[in-house]
């Protein structure tokens, strides 16, 4: 347990000032330089139940998500990496070839098993498991897209570390909305302090609710210094348009920073935006986290024809 505390113990991700923004100073809270295979906020969110596991005396990794996910890839590399067997349920029909992802998931050692759509939607984790012949009492169970109170507790860290890089709150913190847990981490972390900003990358309000009942059932107060922007999501979870693999094309180009195009595209897109428009205070300071999920690129593109430089 000691030497996997000491592992987990990363040094604070950097703070990457954008230069000529209007009017107030924008920042990036680079995650996604956390960990090389284990990047963003999949790292913060896996560290305290990785422990947790740990402590409880399993061995085995199980969890859920679909052919592309992120989730899946950083739990795959944390098995390996930290001596645990995984698992991965995955959401729909095994094709080949198979994808980069589920490529490298299994190049870590994760076992797959795959279950079609439907079930996939309507079952509790525990008959889907019971219906595919897993005992799931043999195996630390993370849910889909490592969504908890210990990853609300990780994501809640990253708070702490930009106060003390920049000497002060920032006005506003901004993330990417997927399942909600990092932004609830961040509500967390401010305990009624500044303002976050989740910018949704699914179609619906329904993540509000979400949020919030992460924040209640993880012990925390009614904050009310948050809000969920859904205008977008570009069409819905992994769409895009020409104009946001321009603008993540033309971003990396001038800053460096490589973003991919399910959520951190979203995120930095809707920001800027937001700017332009005038949604934050002339002068104020802004952070956007890099939630990571770069991984996701290589298959983007051997799908959509290297649309992203």
């Amino acid at each position: 347990m000691i030497n996997l505390l000491e592992h987990l113990a990363n040094e604070p991700s950097p703070l990457q000032e954008l230069p000529n923004i209007r009017n107030m100073r924008l920042f990036v809270k680079r995650d996604d330089l956390l960990h090389p295979d284990i990047s963003g906020n999949k790292w913060r969110k896996l560290k305290y139940n990785l422990l947790e596991a740990r402590r409880l005396g399993f061995n085995k990794l199980l969890t859920f998500g679909g052919a592309y996910s992120n989730h899946l890839a950083a739990v795959a590399a944390a098995g390996k990496e930290f001596g645990f067997s995984t698992l991965g349920v995955v959401r729909g029909e095994r094709a080949l070839p198979q994808n980069p992802t589920l490529t490298y998931v299994e190049g870590c050692g994760m076992e797959l098993k795959y279950v079609d759509r439907a079930n996939f939607r309507n079952k509790s984790h525990i008959s889907l498991l019971e219906s595919i012949k897993i005992n799931p009492d043999e195996y630390y169970i993370l849910p889909e897209g490592g969504s908890n109170c210990l990853a609300v507790k990780g994501c809640a860290e990253m708070v702490g570390e930009i106060e003390r890089q920049l000497g002060g709150l920032p006005g506003c913190i901004c993330t990417a909305c997927g399942t909600g847990a990092t932004l609830a981490g961040i509500v967390s972390g401010l305990q009624g302090r500044g303002a976050a900003l989740g910018v949704s990358v699914l179609k619906g309000d329904f993540l509000k609710i979400e949020v919030a009942g992460l924040l209640e059932k993880c012990g925390q107060a009614p904050f009310q210094n948050w809000q969920i922007n859904g205008d977008y999501h570009f069409g819905g979870y992994a769409k895009f348009t020409p104009g946001l693999i321009d603008f993540i094309n033309s971003f990396k180009q001038r800053t460096g920073i490589p973003l991919d195009p399910i959520y951190t595209g979203k995120l930095f897109y809707a920001v800027f935006d937001l700017v332009e428009k005038g949604f934050f205070e002339k002068g104020s300071t802004v952070v956007l986290v890099h939630t990571g999920g770069l991984q996701g690129v290589v298959g983007f593109n051997e799908r959509f024809g290297n649309l992203i430089a």
